[in-house]
């Protein structure tokens, strides 16, 4: 008569490693704890299955919104809590805070802020876009100098497949156009891809040029008046006032370190 014989069980043929495999992640770190919970408290198979069910559905949630939060570069930012409302000399905040309900997505709608530097332009950016990531929107936060350096050293299949990407991604936010002079190649890019988005998915630029200034950011450019014709057609425009807050800032912090001496 034969023995039994015995199934030994090693790291790669697990339960754990066996659920991995299959793409059952939260279950694969939890399967004891798991088994546990539906012993103690007497699950029926359907309820099994639910709990299941939940434990993946909001483990791939929380994988998705890491993914898209790292995906959108927005990097570390001041949240709006901490925005001092009271240092510009003009603000429209109704717009801003309309705009961090996402009320502008569903519409294709555009927000532009304008103004000088320190006022909080790219703080307010990367609130909102935080908050369509939170909402499960793609989102890339991109400068002005980054997006437009990136499709220049593409290959043409390359920048056609980079055009493709910010034309449908849900949010696209450019900061900083006029902080630096760009040639009219790279005006006929930054066209590409407000054209692209045009009437389809919104836009957030923030700018710390008034747009009657923007031939001298992009000197010798022919479709300047075309771009802000497509950008501002369907747009939320805030103009920010005011003296740079990160000034007031370092005034603060100097006047903090004399008191301490």
């Amino acid at each position: 008569m034969n023995s039994p014989t015995r199934v030994t069980t090693t790291p790669s043929n697990s339960l754990p490693a066996q659920l991995e495999q299959i793409g059952l992640h939260a279950l694969a770190t939890e399967v004891d704890d798991f088994l546990a919970r539906a012993t103690k408290q007497r699950w029926s198979p359907r309820q099994i299955l639910e709990h299941l069910a939940q434990t993946e559905a909001a483990e791939r949630a929380h994988r998705s919104l890491e993914r898209r939060l790292r995906l959108s570069e927005i990097k570390k930012f001041k949240p709006m809590a901490d925005y001092d409302w009271s240092w510009p000399s003009k603000i429209d905040r109704d717009i801003v805070e309309r705009a961090l309900t996402l009320d502008f997505l569903p519409e294709a709608r555009n927000l532009i802020l304008v103004g000088t530097n320190g006022l909080g332009k790219t703080m307010i950016a990367q609130n909102i876009c935080h908050q369509a990531v939170l909402a499960g929107h793609s989102v890339l936060f991109r400068s002005a100098a980054a997006l437009l350096e990136e499709l220049h050293r593409q290959t043409p299949e390359g920048r056609h497949r980079k055009l493709r990407t910010y034309a449908n991604v849900g949010l696209l936010c450019v900061d900083e156009v006029g902080y630096l002079s760009f040639d009219d190649k790279s005006a006929d890019l930054l066209y590409e891809v407000i054209n692209r988005r045009y009437e389809r998915k919104s836009v957030i630029l923030t700018t710390n040029r008034p747009f009657k200034e923007w031939n001298e950011v992009f000197p010798n450019a022919a479709c300047i008046v075309t771009l802000l014709d497509r950008l501002l057609h369907h747009a939320d425009v805030t103009v920010i006032e005011g003296d740079s807050y990160r000034v007031r800032e370092s005034e603060q912090e100097t006047a903090a370190r004399r008191r301490k001496k």
